[in-house]
């Protein structure tokens, strides 16, 4: 079963306001509940957006990159290096 959590949220008077013109009749949304929530959403997704295009920047540069400058790897060369750097 999901867990739920209630949070209280203090606003402003300018940022509770137009939460209120965002959540009535002619606002897009039914309460605050579903607008917070679409909020939360939204930045979620650019979140993940944002780290799918510095990992696809990335391998966009590694591609790039002549055939020569590559250097084999082992698993126990990279579990060694990835210890190595969780220690500092």
């Amino acid at each position: 079963m999901p867990r739920t959590t209630t949070m209280t949220v203090r606003l402003g008077n300018s940022l509770s306001d137009f939460v209120a013109a965002n959540v009535s009749d002619s606002g897009c949304y039914e309460n605050v509940s579903e607008y917070i929530r679409d909020l939360i959403r939204r930045d979620k997704e650019r979140v993940e957006q944002e780290t799918f295009d510095r990992l696809k920047a990335e391998l966009s540069l590694a591609f790039a990159a002549p055939e020569e400058s590559y250097q084999p790897l082992t698993a126990a060369r990279v579990i060694a290096r990835n210890q190595a750097r969780n220690i500092k």
